[in-house]
């Protein structure tokens, strides 16, 4: 009797772990003020994005600009004959004390048909984390929209330019693009490392300075 005891108390506390160290990601774009900064309402759902270099974006956690220089896989539960689009966005530009360059675009595809995003089209190529030294930690933020029908647009930002990712704004890519309430989403947080003055070069110049 003794030990049913033991093993249903056990068995409470291990739930009651569970509980405290569950978090849904709409909770964690509210923890890390994604709402209201980016946008007015978070996702249910969880994106799932992997590196190639192996680390996994989870819900806020810390990574390097390294280990995110290369354009990640990222999937979905995906409604079948669903057109989606998915967004990468830092709130922090030139840092999250003073964004006066809120936001910076770091990826955006358009019209994935459900969730293979390299047959989407892509309108602003990837490009890693570049925060600038001394800026603290930047949020990288994805979101994924279920689209309304196909969107026609003309934006073109390669992954050797700057032009057309400064002061950018999820907001208005909603509203142009009636895009609605982001379905899914997940985030991380990186600082300054060795690999930031690359990609700025790569970009035509270093990286804007905090004011």
């Amino acid at each position: 009797m003794l030990g049913k005891v033991v093993v249903a108390i056990l068995a409470t506390v291990v739930i009651a772990s569970l509980d405290v160290t569950s978090e849904s990601i709409g909770e964690t774009m509210e923890k890390h003020q994604v709402v209201p900064d980016i946008i007015d309402r978070a996702p249910k759902a969880t994106l799932e994005i992997s590196y190639p270099s192996g680390v996994k974006v989870d819900s806020g956690n810390e990574l390097t600009p390294t280990q995110v220089k290369d354009k990640p896989t990222v999937t979905w539960n995906a409604e079948s004959g669903a057109l989606y689009t998915l967004l990468m966005t830092d709130p922090d530009a030139p840092s999250r004390e003073n964004p006066t360059a809120r936001e910076v675009r770091h990826w955006l595809v358009a019209n994935i048909p459900g969730n293979k995003v390299d047959e989407g089209q892509i309108l602003v190529d990837y490009i890693g984390s570049g925060p600038p030294a001394g800026t603290g930690l930047h949020r990288y933020v994805f979101l994924l929209f279920k689209q309304q029908g196909r969107i026609e647009s003309n934006i073109s930002v390669s992954n050797r330019s700057r032009e057309g990712r400064i002061k950018t704004s999820a907001r208005e890519l909603i509203k142009e693009f009636n895009l609605g309430d982001p379905v899914a989403g997940n985030l991380y947080q990186a600082q300054y490392d060795d690999y930031v003055p690359i990609l700025h070069q790569q970009l035509g110049g270093p990286p804007p300075k905090a004011n």
